[in-house]
């Protein structure tokens, strides 16, 4: 399983419009074929902060998505929003503590 995790910052007045577009794209970024998982997060001490947390079944399905109309879509509307360059991690869940 892959894990990626991207950090965005956005300036205050441009948070409710990447909220708006994530709800209305979460549903089927989380539908793609090889996610697994997505959440999103919001920065305790850094309110402009958001996270992602997505797992994909392997580095082709995340790749499939990365070059999907979806992502394309998805991304072309977001990244006019930031007031930071993004950066994104991926990485191997050596373990984790489901219930």
């Amino acid at each position: 399983m892959l894990v990626r995790i991207v950090k965005m910052g956005f300036a205050p007045e441009n948070i409710k419009t990447f909220l708006n577009n994530f709800e209305e794209n979460k549903l089927r970024i989380r539908g793609f074929e090889g996610c697994e998982f997505l959440e999103l997060y919001r920065g305790k001490d850094n309110s402009n902060q958001f996270f992602t947390y997505s797992y994909w079944k392997d580095e082709a399905a995340l790749e499939n998505y990365r070059h999907s109309d979806l992502f394309k879509n998805v991304w072309a509307k977001t990244k006019i929003l930031f007031n930071e360059k993004p950066e994104a991690w991926s990485v191997d869940k050596i373990w984790g503590s489901e219930k």
